[in-house]
This record gives structure tokens, C-alpha cells and sequence, in this order.
């Protein structure tokens, strides 16, 4: 079984993937938080960092793209063949009201025969292979039934499903039976998304569905990013943290920026930590670096994690 780490954006970026990479390696790969490209042809400073020369990594990168354009998306295909990649995922999941407002994201699922538009024009014309990231639908689950239909119809390389709609956000059950009819009726290779927290879950997951190939995970690996290589210890999470610290630093030019950028991560930690409502609260309230630092420190040294579900898969 194949394990990727989702894209999330504010937390996995270029800095977070080669650091996670670093610390806790065996992940198979890796995807960017989106880009967007427009019609002024040319990369931001940004963009250029979170989208280095893949020659340059020693490990699996996969970008997304997140536009309702073909031709914006076809551009930003060329320019990341030529850096190197080998594969674009398409971003038909994200349930942001400010990207849905503007047809992109999930909101395309909500127009299936533009969508079919769209689909047709990128693959007649992509350089390289797309794979695509969906949900079931914008409002209905049973959206999902004529939105395979149309996926089915392009040689996506990997079909990657989140079973929820978009006003389901992240909350919720997942529609698994949905996902049951993909894997009876999708003629693209399936990658499952959605609340697998644990080793033990992807094995469960695993022995239900022997031919799907792949799982992507998202927040159960910022709260556990050892998960799959052999659970996470302490001492490698605390080095992990103060590197993260120390680049962004570096990179913000202000250690403040840095602190509020750990403290995304730290949202989805805490949680694995014994008692640590107290220690969590402060670095929540907290504005002052040295505060932060002394913050996190004590809760490296003096909460014990919580025991991770480990099995073999």
C-alpha cells in the first residue's frame, strides 16, 4: 500500500516536505499545496521556492494545480515538465467558499459538463500524465455517480477520492459506499482520501480493498508524522520542530512569523500529547518568541505522547 501526504495548505510546504522527508522518511509521495496559475505566464518568488527543480530532491514531489482554465493549466503543466516532474494532480476538492465562489476547486463539480469541457481540453493537449483529486460532489453524494462517469472517459493516471461533498468540508462521515461503487466502476487506478488516523486504520483499510493502490493522509500525519515509519519518538519530533522553527525563521526574516506558522501545526499535535490542555492553552495565548519556545520545550519534556496504534501492513 502506497501512503502520500495530502496538500495542506499553510503546513506542507516545501519547507515542512524536505524537513518531514529528513526526520521521518518512507512516504512514497509527497503533494503540494496548490497553485494557481493565471494568464500572466510567470511563477512568484513564492511559487519558484515551493516548486524547486526536481532533480533537486531526493524524494517524490507531486504539484497541484487549482484553476478552471485549460490553458492556464496546460502553461503551468509545461513549466513543471520542465522542472523536472513527472506527474500534475488537479485539485477538484478544495471546499474554500473563496474558491468555490469562483468555480474552481469543488465548486467545478457542481457543473458537470463544464467540467467534462475542461477535462477534455487538458488531456487532449497535456505533455505529461494528470491525475486528479476529488470529492463526491458539491451538495449530493449521488453527484458522484455521473462524475465517475465523465472521469472515466480520461486517462487519469490516479483518481485520488475524499467521500464527502464540499459542505461537508472535513466534518462528518465519509460516504464509503460511494467509494465502493468507484472501486466496482472506475477504469482509472483509485487512491482513497479521508479519516485514515493510524497504521492500524491503513491496514484495515488495506485488507477491504486489495486493489487499491494508494492512500493519501493529510492531518493524521501533521499530528503523527512518524506514523508510517515506524511511529513518532519525542527526541526526533522535538528536532523535526526546532529545525522547522529555525528555516522559517531564516526564510520569514522574523522569528514572530515563524511562531504563528508553527503554531498550524501545533493545532493538530497537541492532540497527542497526555494533559497537555494547560501547556496547549498558553501556546495558543502566546505572542512572544521566547514564550513559545520555552512553551514547547516543556511540553517535549514533560508530557508523554500518546500511543500510537502501530500494525503491520
Amino acid at each position: 500500500m502506497r501512503c502520500y501526504f495530502a496538500p495542506m495548505e499553510g503546513l506542507t510546504d516545501s519547507i515542512y516536505r524536505r524537513l518531514h522527508h529528513k526526520y521521518f522518511p518512507g512516504l512514497d509521495r509527497y503533494y503540494t499545496p496548490f497553485f494557481s496559475p493565471t494568464m500572466h505566464r510567470k511563477l512568484t518568488n513564492r511559487e519558484e521556492r515551493e516548486l524547486p527543480i526536481a532533480d533537486a530532491l531526493d524524494f517524490t514531489v507531486i504539484p497541484q494545480v487549482l484553476t478552471k482554465v485549460p490553458e492556464d493549466l496546460l502553461w503551468f503543466a509545461a513549466v513543471c515538465k520542465d522542472r523536472g516532474y513527472n506527474e500534475l494532480n488537479i485539485n477538484l476538492g478544495c471546499p474554500s467558499g473563496t474558491v468555490t465562489a469562483k468555480g474552481k476547486g469543488s465548486g467545478m463539480l457542481a457543473d458537470p459538463d463544464q467540467l467534462d469541457r475542461f477535462l477534455d481540453c487538458v488531456f487532449s493537449k497535456a505533455t505529461l500524465p494528470i491525475s486528479v483529486k476529488t470529492r463526491l460532489g458539491f451538495t449530493d453524494p449521488r453527484e458522484f455517480i455521473q462524475l465517475l462517469e465523465i472521469y472515466n472517459q480520461y486517462p487519469i493516471c490516479e483518481l485520488t477520492i475524499h467521500p464527502r461533498v464540499r459542505k461537508q468540508f472535513y466534518n462528518g462521515a465519509v460516504e464509503i459506499e460511494l467509494f465502493d461503487h468507484a472501486v466496482q466502476n472506475s477504469k482509472n487506478p483509485l487512491c482513497y482520501n479521508g479519516n485514515l488516523c493510524s497504521l492500524q486504520d491503513i491496514s484495515s483499510f488495506e485488507k477491504k480493498y486489495p486493489t487499491v493502490g494508494a492512500v493519501m493522509l493529510g492531518r493524521a500525519l501533521i499530528a503523527d508524522p512518524g506514523m508510517v515509519c515506524g511511529g513518532t519518538k519525542i527526541d526526533t519530533l522535538e528536532q523535526f520542530h526546532n529545525e522547522l522553527l529555525e528555516t522559517y525563521t531564516e526564510v520569514f526574516g522574523n522569528a514572530r512569523n515563524a511562531m504563528f506558522r508553527m503554531k498550524e501545526n501545533w493545532r493538530h499535535l497537541l492532540c497527542n500529547f497526555e494533559e497537555s490542555d494547560k501547556l496547549g492553552k498558553r501556546l495558543r495565548k502566546t505572542t512572544d518568541i521566547s514564550e513559545y519556545k520555552a512553551i514547547t520545550q516543556e511540553i517535549f519534556h514533560t508530557l508523554p505522547l500518546r500511543k500510537m496504534l502501530l500494525a503491520d501492513w
